[in-house]
């Protein structure tokens, strides 16, 4: 997959970005990662958007190709992951923001400052409230990675979020998180506590600010992001739609080939039609793709 890459300066960091296309008559996507995540698990993703729009990629700091460029990074806070990604949207003039999982964190803040060239925002697997299992979920990963049982962590993630992962994936996720170094942990546990600390209530009500389109996409049989969940976001966010993938978990396209098909079909049709159409109604569902 060809790509440029660029090594941006951001306040005190240094941000490595992955650019798929520079096309002047295009728009341009920025994809968010969840945690743990780096570029590599937007690999899927970008494959189809990159016949459509620009697209841009990045590693926090502390995470994947930007670490060599920080060396002794602290903590990362939400608020230093929102400065970042608000940086970036300007620099590339993004028009589109996509996030995963607990990417929606940042990406939803980001646009509830209102980035002018910001016209639309599709947020995956994502929920502002903090459900039994997810908490069970959070709770437990907390202990395992104050206790160093890394290798323990990555089979958690796996048999919880990830139990509906192809077991290939399921096998480089536990590569991936039992090989993070000390500092890599020391972000993840230190994320891990934020999540937990969340004040739901505030979030909520920054992201009353919202202007632009945005589609919730979460998969029918998550049980940490609930469809039942997200929902919600519809009294609070003025333009928003929901989708259901049917049989899917957490990780959505990455589960099954039926499951990408139609996220790619959900996505695509949003970006590229459907966020135009938005400016309407709030909390529809995109029903012709539930069946």
């Amino acid at each position: 997959m060809n790509s440029i890459h660029h090594v941006i300066a951001v306040d005190r960091y240094k941000v490595f970005v992955e650019l798929h296309g520079e096309c002047t008559d295009r728009e341009t996507v920025i994809l968010v990662n969840g945690a743990l995540a780096t570029t590599t698990s937007f690999r899927q993703v970008t494959r189809f958007l990159r016949h459509h729009f620009n697209v841009v990629l990045y590693d926090l700091p502390y995470a994947g190709q930007s670490r060599a460029h920080n060396p002794g990074i602290s903590t990362l806070s939400k608020e230093d992951e929102v400065v970042i990604l608000l940086a970036l949207i300007e620099h590339y003039a993004v028009e589109h923001v996509m996030s995963m999982s607990w990417g929606g964190v940042a990406a939803l803040l980001a646009v509830s400052h209102r980035p002018p060239s910001v016209r639309s925002a599709a947020i995956g697997s994502f929920s502002p409230l903090m459900n039994g299992p997810m908490r069970n979920y959070v709770s437990r990963a907390s202990e395992l990675l104050a206790e160093r049982r890394y290798a323990d962590a990555a089979a958690l993630l796996n048999n919880t979020v990830g139990q509906h992962l192809p077991r290939l994936l399921k096998m480089v996720n536990h590569r991936h998180i039992s090989g993070l170094d000390e500092s890599e942990f020391q972000q993840v546990h230190f994320h891990v506590k934020q999540v937990l600390e969340l004040d739901v209530a505030a979030y909520v009500k920054q992201l009353a600010r919202i202007e632009v389109p945005v589609l919730f996409v979460n998969g029918e049989i998550d049980e940490y992001t609930a469809v039942s969940d997200v929902r919600s976001m519809s009294q609070h966010i003025p333009h928003c739609r929901f989708a259901m993938v049917p049989g899917a978990g957490h990780f959505l396209e990455l589960e099954s080939r039926r499951a990408s098909d139609i996220v790619q079909a959900l996505v695509l049709e949003f970006l590229t039609q459907g966020a135009r159409q938005m400016l309407e109604p709030s909390g529809q569902e995109v029903a012709e793709l539930l069946g």
